[in-house]
């Protein structure tokens, strides 16, 4: 786990030659998923912010190992009364000096230090964790652009033959050779592909913005994507149980769980420590205060518990071991119905690909082209081309809105089985 804190850090001083040389000179940015994924680990500002957190924790660290600083006390003659001198600290004055530490007892220090540990171990299982949800967050938003880039495409395309046929129609209706009826019905079409096509474009926005604040980038992404990429997503070949231990194995989030029992059972082990009383060492020299000239003593002082022996901590500690092994075993069984759930989900989405006709898209392809050059020679009727259109366009829409939503099964797959499976 460590070394995968230090290979994301290193990815963070990586230099950025790369990425330039990928920056086009049009109004927006082409990237392949890789060219996205170092990118992220790179700009994302919410990773970056998570390494001040270990930082943090780092020092907490080392601030448990730390002893306490001795305590020195210096006690000055300031009249005496006799010789009348103000203050009185010479030879035949008066003036006190001592010095204490404070010894923990029980080792208490190593504890501290245990427990200061893991909590630094759960901020790097946080920091994987982090990663593992904006990771996906980020494919699932790339996916999402691409296919709806790819149907705003198509309505693109659809609307500039359909703008062309209604100017045709217009000027025809202006020499009475078609019915107002008729050039309304094309107009009112050609309203509703454009609507559509906006609201596509919202989505876009949408997705844009929420893609460019991940990769902490001001210029729109267009992502590129191939044939290869998208057939490397195929169901797994392993067992369901075999990819239910996968995520039982590799699950930042239940890694962090465990973290948080052991810091509970660190703690109350340090409380039962605490209820030891520790000691406190400290020497005393004394001008002329004492029963003899330039006194100088040894003393060892320690709480008698008599009262307190930290019975109420050490209770509730026991009690927060029970609370986070439950805890745990909540996260273990919710990781291993969620991984269920996405296989379902996967199995699903690539049953209804695979339902599917191969041609289907090139025929739809075909029947498209030929459509309006069938309704200008007149072989179609207006209700036939118009049914014709919005069946293609609904296919379209649907058809990309199904690749999508199976690249994303895929990517859930990947994470929470908390493993890159394609």
């Amino acid at each position: 786990m460590r070394l995968l804190i230090a290979l994301f850090f290193l990815t963070l001083t990586i230099p950025r030659l790369s990425l330039a040389r990928t920056l086009p000179p049009a109004d927006s940015l082409p990237l392949t998923l890789r060219q996205a994924d170092s990118l992220f680990l790179r700009n994302n500002l919410l990773l970056l912010a998570e390494r001040f957190r270990i930082d943090a924790s780092q020092a907490q660290v080392l601030q448990a190992g730390l002893y306490d600083n001795p305590t020195a006390t210096l006690e000055l003659s300031t009249y005496n009364p006799e010789t009348r001198r103000v203050p009185d600290i010479g030879r035949q004055g008066q003036k006190i000096v001592s010095v204490q530490q404070l010894l923990y007892t029980a080792g208490k220090r190593n504890k501290r230090v245990a427990l200061a540990s893991e909590a630094t171990r759960l901020t790097e299982y946080e920091l994987l964790d982090l990663l593992r949800s904006l990771r996906f967050d980020l494919r699932s938003r790339f996916y999402a652009i691409y296919f709806q880039q790819q149907t705003l495409s198509r309505f693109d395309q659809q609307i500039n033959t359909l703008q062309t046929t209604v100017s045709a129609y217009e000027v025809q209706y202006g020499r009475n050779n078609v019915s107002l009826r008729e050039l309304l019905r094309l107009k009112a079409l050609l309203f509703e592909l454009n609507n559509q096509r906006t609201a596509i474009r919202f989505q876009l926005a949408d997705g844009q913005q929420q893609l460019q604040t991940l990769l902490s980038i001001t210029t729109p992404v267009r992502p590129v994507v191939t044939d290869a990429t998208l057939t490397r997503y195929r169901l797994p070949t392993l067992p369901d149980d075999s990819l239910r231990q996968q995520a039982l194995r590799s699950r930042p989030d239940l890694r962090a769980a465990e973290s948080l029992t052991r810091q509970a059972e660190l703690n109350h082990t340090l409380q039962r420590a605490l209820a030891v009383p520790d000691l406190r060492v400290g020497g005393t020299y004394d001008q002329a205060g004492s029963y003899v000239p330039n006194y100088v003593g040894l003393s060892v002082s320690a709480d008698l518990p008599v009262f307190n022996r930290n019975q109420g901590a050490i209770r509730a500690a026991k009690s927060q071991i029970g609370y986070q092994r439950e805890l745990q075993r909540q996260r273990a069984i919710q990781i291993t119905n969620e991984v269920d759930a996405v296989l379902a989900k996967v199995r699903e989405v690539e049953g209804r690909m695979q339902t599917m006709e191969p041609q289907f898209t090139d025929q739809f392809e075909q029947l498209n082209r030929g459509v309006v050059v069938s309704f200008q020679k007149g072989n179609l009727s207006l209700i036939e081309f118009v049914d014709l259109i919005e069946a293609y366009n609904d296919s379209v829409q649907q058809l990309n809105r199904l690749k999508a939503d199976r690249v994303s099964a895929y990517e859930e797959l990947n994470y929470l089985v908390g493993q890159e499976l394609f």
